[in-house]
């Protein structure tokens, strides 16, 4: 996995006796972890954003898309905290791609281990976990919203890397079209398909 710089995971560990320290510490590593899937394609290391900017976007994306009305029936504080915690598996397992041949279980069990790893310093860290798992199983309005919003968040990078960078991220691009089903999401990402 390539980052900025690799968890301290003795700082971490100095915060033993102040476990929400420690847990933001470890969250805070997602601004240093970049996307592997944009390194995989070409995107140079000084235009790659990190996970944690990634989950700002979609968070953003969430906050707008709810607020507006164009999605009925989900409850907009699951949505916010969905999208701030899906990705914090990946503080000890990496941004695993489908390139880089890992099953999806066996990236479901790594990942998970992963939050457990954070989520357990907290005293509310069971609700974290069970939006993680709610994220990842995909069954309620909220996850499935949450799961299409972080296709959509990474068609609309994918579309600036191609203006600013004058690349072809096409796969991308495909890997929305299959994930987003809403009809309302599905038009802001036709939009952006029309735009290329």
């Amino acid at each position: 996995m390539e980052e900025k710089f690799p968890l301290d995971v003795s700082l971490v560990e100095e915060l033993a006796n102040q476990p929400l320290l420690a847990a933001y510490l470890e969250m805070n590593h997602l601004k240093r972890l970049f996307r592997q899937g944009w390194l995989q394609a070409g995107v140079p290391r000084e235009y790659c954003e990190s996970v944690a900017e990634h989950v700002f976007g979609m968070t953003l994306l969430a906050w707008m898309v709810v607020e507006s009305g164009l999605v009925a029936d989900v409850n907009r504080d699951r949505v916010m905290q969905m999208t701030l915690v899906h990705e914090i598996g990946e503080i000890y397992t990496g941004d695993i791609t489908p390139g880089d041949g890992v099953a999806v279980d066996e990236k479901h069990r790594r990942e998970r281990e992963g939050v457990l790893q954070v989520t357990n310093r907290l005293p509310n860290g069971a609700e974290w976990m069970a939006l993680w798992e709610e994220f990842e199983a995909g069954e309620t309005n909220e996850a499935r919203l949450v799961r299409q919003l972080d296709r959509l968040e990474m068609a609309l990078q994918a579309w600036v890397y191609e203006k600013q960078l004058g690349m072809n991220l096409e796969g991308f691009f495909q890997s929305a079209e299959r994930a987003v089903n809403s009809p309302e999401l599905k038009d802001m990402l036709k939009i952006i398909g029309n735009l290329r």
